[in-house]
């Protein structure tokens, strides 16, 4: 029997539909597999997954494969190239209609048809609708049947004309109908251009008050051309003052990783990759190539935009939309196909059919327009990076890196000692590449705004992240100013390393321990050379991610002796796995969740898949026979899960914990700050993870940046939870290794509320221990005092300033 793959980009369509067509069957049917999604929630599609589920449902009667739409057929195309020869010349590619197509496929399979029967089938499905619509539908022009031109034409309302966004918005409405669309510019002559490329549409150069002509032919011309009129009048579904207006400063910045900068501005997308003078290789091998690197750059586009979806607004991520679009540009592609078949190789090919775009949109009249050639550069460039095995090609940055966004993996490519400071148009203060920025001493603003991305390459930059400002090139005045800042900085950072061998004690003989947080072997070395006490925080998960399976005993054992080894018997206290949910793991999945932070994650996914935890314990433990080791757990909410995970530190240690083996806590979930006293008896110490508790606490998405000003640690709120925690640990010590333990400004209050350990990023280190000894510890509790009966935390923030 033909087995059928269904290729979409969206799970849920996909599954609803194979459900649909498998309730018109009354007896065994085809195999059918699914290849839709990113995962359940992103849209997009992948060729390996399309791959895949091919070689899943191939029988010797041959495999159909049914595709929605843009990317689809792409990745299908794709898939074709990566399999076998034998199963390749088994697969049909259908253009049927995804639906209609789907139940008819699946019908004439089960009756037993040939491929071709089954293709046949699905791609004739919209017969029967045809022939009963065009003969009863009001309004169907004769023309439509003749397969004629109708035309229609409306005005350009967009403040900015067609620019990249409304034009994406325009072609992903073009290519849902089985229709030819070609638009004409009337006011300026220009065109006709296919309205299925965006780039064509977008070199007609419409502006704001332009008259464009929309012609159609083909079997769904009429609604096609009434829902892009509609789609028009509706001014492409932009709303007032979303269009973009290029700005010389950004309109509200949030801080992630303080510090000052002053350095030239380095477009993440700015730094054309050099192209080898020879590509190996046939024709047919490089076009694999190409579409290869195509299928990487969609997926890591598609990725970024679901992030910034989810962490800004979906208005922030439609600016991905455009460059998704160029991608799955026929003109665009079939000029790169051309000139691979002229002899080019794909890197080259490539880069010429995107420099043809780009000079097309710099040939503009409209200013705007001329500056959406960045976005084709941009995308070029990721494509090329792909082809040329550069990943991200961040490693070599210099001056303030400007981008959209940042994954924690381009954040750890990056020289602290390139790179003076980062900007992002999107992203959350909190997010996994602000820890990392911070973790490198870099200063960074995140949720700058779209208009950072018209940034010009070079210009001159003052990023102040102590304060949340972006100056674009500054006047000579303001840039004094700030240069004395640095001078003023830079000494005093002097004062605190030359003191940070010492210890941290409060002027009045309290002793505060200043931990690092790590999260590598070289974030342990990094952080013994900066005199930190200890590594309060091992993030562990460093050594599962990016995983088909986990990290054996031995070289989890290995990795943690190092770290140990790189401390010289100071204390280092490992976080179990700290996974699931927002942070999953390819070999221990968890299901699609809804709020994802309040889901399956930390020790909830360790006690799921208990012998993932136990070879970790196990490690933990032989490492502990030797060095000063901790264990930590993180999200605990119940006495019970603490119970369940010492049992396995008690099995992974055969029963006999060695000597120095501490167990503890991470405080995250309010609950457990409030019932501290049921927890104390059973642990060794309590971690605050202030960054998830104020989440919690606030109700407040640490991921969200729209939210970032309410999500403030230093709320009241937030402070009484970590009041109460120390009063009813009794002799528990408690830790706090959240971000606000890095701000010198929050030591005393900290110090205040009974905290007596912190745990900071390693270059935070020295300043945070000299913060430390300018503390009376006794003045310290009357502060906490005062701040637990402020109003807000910008009334806490005054107090600590005020003193």
């Amino acid at each position: 029997m033909v087995g059928i793959v269904v290729v979409s980009h969206s799970r849920a369509l996909a599954r609803a539909a194979v459900e649909l067509a498998g309730q018109m069957l009354h007896g065994h049917g085809p195999k059918i597999a699914i290849a839709a999604g990113l995962d359940d929630s992103t849209l997009g599609t992948d060729a390996v997954q399309v791959k895949d589920a091919i070689e899943k449902v191939d029988a010797p009667d041959g495999v159909v494969v049914l595709l929605d739409l843009g990317s689809a057929v792409l990745s299908a195309e794709l898939a074709l190239d990566l399999l076998d020869d034998a199963v390749r010349e088994r697969v049909v590619l259908s253009p049927a209609p995804l639906v209609e197509g789907l139940v008819a496929a699946v019908v004439t399979a089960a009756g037993g048809g040939t491929s071709a029967e089954v293709a046949a089938e699905a791609a004739g499905a919209l017969a029967g609708k045809q022939a009963h619509l065009s003969d009863a539908a009001p309004g169907a022009s004769d023309g439509a049947r003749d397969d004629n031109a109708i035309r229609g034409s409306f005005v350009v309302g967009n403040a900015h004309g067609l620019h990249a966004r409304p034009a994406a918005r325009l072609v992903a409405q073009v290519r849902t109908h089985d229709a030819r669309v070609q638009l004409t510019n009337l006011s300026t002559g220009a065109g006709p251009v296919p309205a299925s490329s965006l780039s064509r549409v977008a070199t007609l150069g419409a502006r704001h008050g332009h008259e464009v002509e929309v012609s159609v032919t083909g079997s769904q011309a009429p609604e096609a051309l009434d829902q892009i009129l509609a789609l028009a009048a509706r001014q492409f579904d932009e709303r007032d003052g979303q269009s973009p207006t290029p700005q010389t400063e950004s309109a509200g910045p949030l801080a992630a990783s303080p510090g000052i900068a002053i350095a030239p501005a380095c477009r993440a997308d700015a730094r054309t990759p050099t192209i080898p003078d020879q590509e190996p290789g046939d024709v047919a091998a490089r076009w694999r190539q190409l579409r290869e690197a195509i299928a990487a750059t969609r997926r890591d586009l598609a990725r970024t935009r679901a992030r910034v979806a989810r962490e800004t607004s979906e208005n922030d991520a439609a600016i991905f939309d455009a460059h998704l679009m160029l991608l799955d540009d026929a003109e665009l592609l079939t000029d790169a196909r051309s000139r691979i078949d002229s002899g080019l190789g794909p890197a080259r090919a490539w880069q010429e059919a995107v420099t043809r775009v780009e000079h097309e949109f710099g040939a503009l009249d409209d200013a705007y327009l001329r500056g959406r050639a960045a976005d084709v550069r941009a995308v070029g460039d990721q494509v090329l990076r792909h082809l040329l095995g550069l990943a991200g090609g961040l490693g070599s940055a210099a001056g303030i890196l400007v981008a959209a966004d940042l994954t924690p993996a381009d954040a750890a490519e990056l020289d602290a000692g390139l790179v003076r400071g980062i900007v992002l148009a999107f992203g959350s203060p909190t997010s996994h590449a602000a820890i990392l920025a911070t973790a490198k001493g870099i200063p960074m603003l995140v949720a700058a705004g779209a208009q950072a991305l018209d940034i010009a390459d070079g210009t001159r930059l003052v990023l102040d992240a102590d304060t949340g400002a972006l100056i674009v090139d500054p006047p000579e005045d303001t840039l004094g100013e700030y240069e004395t800042r640095l001078a003023e900085r830079a000494r005093a950072q002097a004062v605190a390393h030359a003191a940070a061998a010492g210890p941290a004690l409060t002027v009045d003989g309290t002793t505060i321990a200043i931990n690092a947080n790590i999260g590598s072997v070289d974030d342990a070395k990094a952080a013994a050379d900066a005199h930190a006490d200890g590594a309060g925080l091992v993030r562990t998960e460093f050594l599962f991610q990016a995983r088909s399976e986990p990290p054996s005993v031995e070289e989890q054992e290995t990795v943690y002796r190092a770290i140990t080894d790189a401390f010289g018997g100071r204390r280092v206290v490992f976080r179990t796995l700290d996974a699931g949910g927002d942070k999953p793991l390819a070999f221990a999945p968890v299901e699609h969740e809804a709020n994802p932070f309040l889901g399956v994650r930390g020790l909830r996914l360790s006690l799921r898949h208990r012998d993932l935890l136990l070879q970790q314990l196990r490690a933990i433990c032989a490492v502990a026979e030797d060095a000063a080791v901790s264990v930590m757990f993180p999200m605990i909410s119940t006495v019970d899960e603490l119970g369940q995970a010492i049992a396995v530190v008690d099995e992974a240690c055969s029963g006999r914990r060695p000597e120095g083996l501490r167990v503890g806590i991470m405080v995250e979930v309010p609950a457990v700050a409030l019932k501290a006293a049921a927890f104390a008896p059973h642990v060794d110490f309590f971690s605050v993870g202030t960054n998830d508790l104020t989440q919690y606490a606030l109700a407040a998405e640490r991921g969200n940046p729209a939210l970032a000003a309410l999500a403030d640690p230093l709320d009241p709120g937030v402070l009484r939870l970590i009041a109460e925690l120390c009063r009813d640990a009794g002799t528990v010590p408690v830790s706090v290794c959240g971000e606000v333990a890095a701000d010198p400004a929050a030591a005393a209050l900290l110090i205040g509320l009974g905290v007596r350990s912190f745990s900071v990023a390693a270059p935070a280190v020295a300043n945070v221990k000299q913060a430390v000894r300018a503390v009376d510890a006794a003045s310290a509790a009357d502060l906490a005092a005062r701040a637990l009966a402020c109003a807000s935390a910008g009334d806490v923030r005054a107090l600590t300033i005020d003193g």
